[in-house]
């Protein structure tokens, strides 16, 4: 299964000092809109998305379609096959992408441990 690019979505207090703090450990902006409340950061291939206000918890993100440059991909699972998939090994859904479309579309899911997954194809 392709999943695409991977990223660590953070809800977090303070945008500005979150961005602050993640700038000295070598990320930069990336994209993102501080009028929204979040940003995309980048170091290397490591991706965070800081959002405040947006969600409680912290949500690991796939992106199928994407690299770790929000570039799209020529070759790539689609989400609702990787959803198909998954429902076919028995992983119950939080949320589900509509099997009767195509393009943009998502899922989420929750780990054994309580974390929120997000699978979201922007292409």
């Amino acid at each position: 299964m392709k999943l695409g690019a991977f990223s660590i979505s953070l809800a977090v207090k303070d945008l500005e000092i979150s961005k602050d703090f993640y700038e000295k450990l070598g990320f930069s902006v990336f994209a993102g809109n501080k009028e929204y409340n979040y940003l995309i950061l980048k170091n290397g291939n490591a991706l965070i998305g800081l959002f405040q206000g947006m969600f409680e918890n912290n949500i690991l993100t796939f992106n199928p379609g994407w690299n770790e440059n929000a570039e799209n991909l020529a070759d790539f699972d689609d989400v609702r096959e990787i959803q198909k998939h998954l429902k076919s090994h028995g992983v119950a859904l939080v949320s589900e992408a509509d099997e009767n479309t195509s393009g943009p579309g998502s899922f989420t899911l929750i780990d054994p441990d309580g974390n929120a997954i997000l699978v979201d194809q922007h292409i």
